[in-house]
């Protein structure tokens, strides 16, 4: 058990000003992970207050470029040493099988700060235009990055990262369910040596994050989560002409083609559509198949889901661990529920309990078929290890389908012919699109098309979000 009593406020451990605490528990079984102090509001304007005079008065903004991103490396390399004592910690926390938040903390984190590294550093801070003016890139000031449950370090570290590299100050408001990795984050942090005032942690809920996203020292919000939430968010910065980039839900979809190799099809989507318990919001749960191939498409995605073993998240054999807390178990069983009152077929799982689970947030992997794409289950985001299997008629309908969503986060074409792959996903609207299960690429862009938001993470992309740009005449 790990435990906190104060919050790291600019740069320093500060006590709390309020008595109320976090207590976190295991969505396994749920015995006590830690406890930390419950962030308020004045503990938001003492965060504030230190961000921006570390930004207006203090050095971070005008330290040269490269040795901001020397800090930033500093900081990678003390976070390697701890990254799997933190994906344990982020396991415990939220349920995600440590295999996974291994993967994530130990290999793809640094490919993510390195992409942003490099991106900095091939970054034309000031140049000179053909006009004679100057163009520079400056930081947008003080940002303010609200983060989910789901992938938090991840999450946490993609908009901070950049935003340090640009030179501005940063407050990230960590999830409850996760506020104890969010205040170990921060004694990295406190290590890597960045100047005072630079980087708050505040663990909070729901009313300490619209307090902080409305306060008018802040510049820039960055957030991380439901549509619904990102609606609200982007209202508050419409409001005050605040900055703003929103990654919020998604519900993708895959399309897999004739002639495509079904077992390579099946082995992609065990972890493009069910990795992190599916609690992902670019999982790949509407599966398109053809009509010719449709029987054999859900009969492998049945056989394959059947296969994975539910348990234990600590373990390294578990594929699907228990849902973060009882509500979004509650919500996975609802939406199955509605599957078949909508009259899906339930190929395998269901609402029932795992066996012998019963005592944590646990549900079955689901599987429908013969679904429409207008049912709900089709159409809304779910968050949790619930897949679709919708037919389609041709390629044309297969594209229609695809794009017959308020999403456009992420996707994926699967073909013999990768090259027909790329045609199709250049015709589908979202974010990202993977061709016979290829990995993100932390160099490229990540976000979404329609509701899935506004502005990109993943390097030079992701930076930009922290910049303006300044033209001086001469």
């Amino acid at each position: 058990m790990t435990f906190y009593n104060e919050l790291f406020i600019g740069g320093r451990w500060t006590a709390p000003t309020g008595t109320e605490i976090i207590e976190v528990r295991s969505p396994h079984d749920g015995s006590l992970v830690g406890r930390t102090p419950h962030a308020g509001t004045a503990d938001v304007d003492a965060a504030v207050a230190a961000a921006r005079y570390a930004f207006d008065h203090g050095p971070w903004p005008r330290t040269d470029p490269g040795e901001r991103q020397k800090t930033v490396a500093r900081f990678q390399e003390l976070y390697a040493a701890r990254a799997a004592e933190m994906a344990a910690l982020i396991t415990a926390e939220n349920g995600t099988p440590i295999s996974m938040t291994t993967g994530l903390n130990v290999y793809g984190l640094p490919e993510q700060t390195g992409a942003y590294l490099r991106a900095a550093e091939n970054l034309q801070w000031e140049e000179k235009l053909p006009s004679g003016a100057l163009l520079r890139r400056e930081a947008v000031g003080v940002v303010a990055a609200v983060i989910p449950w789901n992938a938090p370090h991840q999450a946490a570290l993609v908009k901070m990262v950049p935003a340090l590299l640009a030179g501005c100050a940063v407050i990230l408001k960590a999830a409850p369910e996760t506020a104890i990795d969010a205040l170990a984050l921060a004694e990295i942090f406190a290590q890597a040596g960045f100047p005072d005032g630079v980087v708050s942690v505040l663990p909070a809920g729901r009313e300490t994050s619209e307090y902080l996203v409305a306060h008018p020292g802040v510049d820039k919000i960055a957030f991380t989560g439901s549509t619904a939430a990102g609606r609200r968010i982007a209202s508050i910065a419409g409001e005050r002409l605040k900055r703003v980039s929103l990654e919020l839900g998604g519900k993708s979809a895959v399309v897999i083609l004739e002639d495509a190799d079904l077992d390579a099809v099946v082995e992609g989507l065990k972890f493009h559509s069910l990795s992190n318990n599916a609690e992902n919001c670019q999982a790949h749960t509407r599966i398109l198949a053809p009509r010719s191939r449709y029987d054999e498409v859900v009969e492998a995605i049945r056989a394959m889901m059947e296969s994975l073993i539910v348990d234990d998240p600590s373990d390294p054999a578990t594929f699907i661990g228990p849902m973060v807390h009882a509500d979004q178990r509650q919500r996975v069983i609802s939406y199955i529920e509605i599957g078949v009152a909508e009259g899906a077929r339930l190929v395998t799982g269901g609402p029932g309990l795992p066996e012998g689970l019963e005592g944590g947030h646990y549900v079955k992997p689901t599987l429908f078929a013969d679904v429409d794409n207008s049912m709900r289950v089709a159409r809304e985001e779910i968050f949790g290890p619930v897949l679709v299997v919708i037919p389609f008629d041709d390629e044309e309908d297969a594209v229609r389908i695809a794009n017959d969503s308020e999403y456009g986060l992420g996707g994926g074409v699967w073909a013999a012919d990768p090259g027909h792959a790329v045609e199709v996903a250049r015709r589908i609207r979202t974010g990202l699109v993977l061709v016979n299960g290829a990995m993100p690429a932390w160099d490229g862009s990540f976000g979404g098309f329609k509701a899935s938001g506004i502005g990109r993470e993943f390097g030079t992309a992701g930076l930009n979000q922290y910049i303006e740009y300044k033209t001086i005449g001469r």
